[in-house]
């Protein structure tokens, strides 16, 4: 016979409310009678029925997340993050990879929405905004996540692109760098506020800006970022002025830059300094650790459960929220050059 929350109750002599507040983790119950009732849960291996809470509620305790990859580091960090800090609140979440294409994303978020989640998380691949008016239409509270879209109002959680650039370009500019190159990444709004960073930089500086010094990472789905990095290195290679430091769009597109400018018998930091952008947490464990742009993954992973888990339990609409992470400069070897010290 399959045990109900109101078993529970009778078994410990309390109320099926206070049952499910503990179940819920609700703030209002003792820390004596929460190690009760969970004590008694575990014995009675008692399973929630979701289906009925669902008819109570009106929702169904779980959530969406797409992400472009879950092998780059920052996105698996992401659903890390999320699905923990929801997790202690009661929902599940349902993770799906759009593989860095529009059409799937849209997909995903069609099956997701037909799941009807009670919010979306989306780090988006899209190039227009008919996908967002879709969810809107539906009233799905939903959070973009990383990158984002002039002329969209809605919620946002990500990190100040522009300064990523800034900080990773003064700091190569402060190693005695002149001749930057850039390796940016596709048409989304991160790339194109690391650019901007970027050019910003060098005219702080009085110096520049040369467009063969910026070279875009191949954006075919049978490449990544590591063999996008070390392809735009030979390009950059072969210009007839090399330059002595290269700022990377991630820190995938970096580790291809490094092996590249190693084939050909070049020296990091010396010949040219490198930073990338992600801080993965290898760096220090690298051949040459690698100077890195800290996006503040578990920061955005953080923000993005808790503004769900409100948006999810709010019955009133509310203005949508804007929430810029600043970055931070992780120097390692690759761009710390002994002269400049």
């Amino acid at each position: 016979m399959k045990m109900r929350m109101k078993d529970v109750a009778r078994d410990l002599g309390l109320s099926a409310v206070t049952v499910s507040k503990v179940l819920h983790n609700h703030p209002d119950i003792s820390e004596e009678t929460r190690k009760r009732v969970l004590k008694r849960v575990k014995e009675l291996n008692y399973q929630p029925n979701i289906a009925a809470r669902s008819l109570i509620t009106g929702q169904t305790w779980t959530m969406g997340l797409i992400v472009p990859d879950l092998l780059q580091p920052f996105f698996a960090q992401l659903a890390l993050v999320i699905s923990r800090e929801i997790r202690e609140k009661g929902y599940s979440l349902l993770i799906s990879s759009s593989e860095n294409n529009p059409e799937k994303e849209q997909n995903d978020i069609a099956h997701l929405l037909s799941r009807q989640v009670d919010c979306l998380l989306i780090a988006s691949t899209q190039w227009q905004v008919s996908s967002f008016r879709q969810i809107e239409a539906q009233m799905t509270p939903y959070i973009l996540l990383d990158r984002h879209f002039a002329g969209l109002t809605a919620n946002f959680i990500g990190i100040d692109d522009h300064a990523v650039g800034l900080l990773a370009t003064r700091h190569l500019l402060q190693q005695g760098c002149k001749r930057i190159a850039h390796v940016r990444g596709p048409a989304i709004s991160t790339a194109y506020g690391r650019l901007v960073g970027y050019q910003f930089a060098l005219q702080e500086a009085d110096l520049p800006f040369v467009a063969d010094n910026v070279v875009t990472l191949v954006a075919d789905n049978d490449s990544n970022d590591m063999k996008g990095g070390y392809l735009a290195m030979q390009k950059l290679l072969d210009n007839p002025s090399i330059p002595d430091g290269v700022f990377c769009y991630n820190d995938s597109c970096a580790l291809g830059v490094m092996r590249a400018l190693q084939e050909r018998g070049l020296h990091i930091p010396e010949d040219v300094a490198v930073i990338g952008c992600g801080n993965l947490f290898y760096s220090d464990f690298l051949h040459v650790p690698l100077s890195s742009v800290d996006q503040g993954g578990n920061e955005v992973g953080l923000r993005a459960a808790h503004l769900a888990l409100q948006l999810a339990t709010e019955k009133i609409q509310t203005e949508p929220q804007m929430q810029l992470i600043h970055p931070q400069l992780i120097i390692r070897e690759s761009s710390r050059r002994e002269s400049a010290a």
